[in-house]
């Protein structure tokens, strides 16, 4: 009986894995809640449901790691401290459980930097301002840690623990991915699809992160994946937050609101990740750095800009005003003559397209080239 209860303690998910990886969903979703909290309701107090989602998962990844630092260091099993890394020359920990711990310090500092931020300046003209872009930094910080934790299980796992931990990593990963789409919302609003800085914004950021966190995967469909988690959870936020009844509490309003206003509905960007992929499974073994940089940016361009753009015009037609693609999801402040509103594109022209293009071109080989590097490293981790 004992070497089967050993064997399926060996086999078994680590308790801090869906610890942590509860906390880096928590905060991410907290942090689209406080999105809608603000185009919704306003800036009402610190204390909101929104805010206290997004430090609970903070909270929950700092206290379960910093217990984690606690019983890896003084456990007396043997071999307790193999695969860790070393703080301090006393403290033992996965590299994961580190950054989480420091990502929950900065989400922390960020909180009264961030309430003395309203006090002083009112609501926030941007997603980044100076206590967002801390706390920004600190919630990175817990997916990324917990995507380190769950990499370095998947790289050292055996045949029979492998799939379940390939699959773990693919949802941190997802969540991390998820994360960066919304540091560049005020990038790619609906309005903003048939202008150049749209796509100049996606290529750099989006290749970036797709390609890396496949590179580091051992599915066989990483990138779409990734995708996936990253279109399930919001396509969920942008259905189920229309259902709770909300009213402006801060003025100037412009917009008749009765719901949470959600999210918009999220870009395409399981067609191009489906394309990556199967790049990435046919590509010869000879094509690799620059060359498969090369190949993997301009498909993800070219794939990109072919379903957004005709996308787009679905998009800004009122045939989208439904539950379905929550179009008419207007902040309150948002004034009637705006494009946004008037479900209108900026005035296009060709020249300044095509240099936007050629230049998110480039963007999008230099994002997937950095992509690959940091993915190689990836592979690599164990501790």
């Amino acid at each position: 009986m004992q070497p089967r209860a050993a064997n399926a303690r060996t086999l078994g998910v680590p308790w801090h894995i869906p610890v942590v990886l509860f906390a880096s969903l928590c905060v991410i979703i907290g942090v689209i809640w406080d999105i809608s909290w603000h185009s919704t309701i306003g800036r009402d107090t610190f204390w909101t449901p929104a805010h206290m989602a997004i430090y609970l998962g903070g909270l929950v990844a700092g206290v379960s790691c910093g217990w984690l630092v606690l019983s890896t260091t003084f456990s007396r099993v043997a071999g307790a401290h193999d695969d860790t890394v070393r703080f301090w020359r006393f403290f033992h920990a996965p590299l994961g459980a580190w950054v989480c711990i420091w990502g929950t310090f900065a989400m922390l500092t960020s909180a009264p930097f961030d309430n003395w931020w309203h006090n002083a300046y009112g609501l926030d003209v941007q997603i980044l301002s100076p206590p967002h872009t801390v706390l920004a930094l600190g919630i990175a910080a817990v997916q990324l840690g917990a995507l380190l934790m769950t990499l370095a299980l998947q790289n050292r796992a055996g045949a029979g623990e492998a799939p379940r931990y390939r699959l773990l990593y693919a949802a941190a990963a997802g969540v991390l991915f998820l994360n960066a789409t919304i540091m560049t919302t005020e990038y790619h609003r609906r309005a903003l699809m048939h202008a150049p800085v749209f796509y100049v914004v996606a290529c750099t950021v989006f290749p970036l992160y797709l390609v890396m966190l496949a590179r580091g995967s051992r599915l066989r469909w990483p990138t779409t994946s990734v995708a996936a988690v990253y279109t399930v959870v919001m396509l969920a936020m942008v259905w189920i937050l229309p259902l709770f009844p909300a009213t402006p509490r801060l003025g100037p309003i412009y917009q008749t609101v009765t719901h949470m206003v959600p999210p918009d509905f999220p870009l395409l960007l399981i067609v191009p990740a489906l394309v990556l992929d199967l790049i990435f499974q046919r590509a010869p073994q000879t094509l690799h750095g620059w060359r498969l940089a090369g190949l993997l940016g301009a498909a993800f361009l070219i794939v990109f800009f072919a379903t957004q753009w005709t996308f787009a015009y679905f998009l800004n037609s009122h045939a989208s005003e439904n539950w379905v693609f929550a179009t008419d999801n207007y902040f309150y402040g948002l004034p009637k003559t705006t494009l946004a509103y008037r479900h209108a594109f900026p005035p296009l022209h060709a020249g300044a397209l095509v240099r936007g293009l050629a230049l998110a071109l480039v963007l999008s080989v230099v994002s997937s080239r950095v992509g690959l590097a940091f993915g190689d490293w990836l592979r690599q981790v164990k501790r």
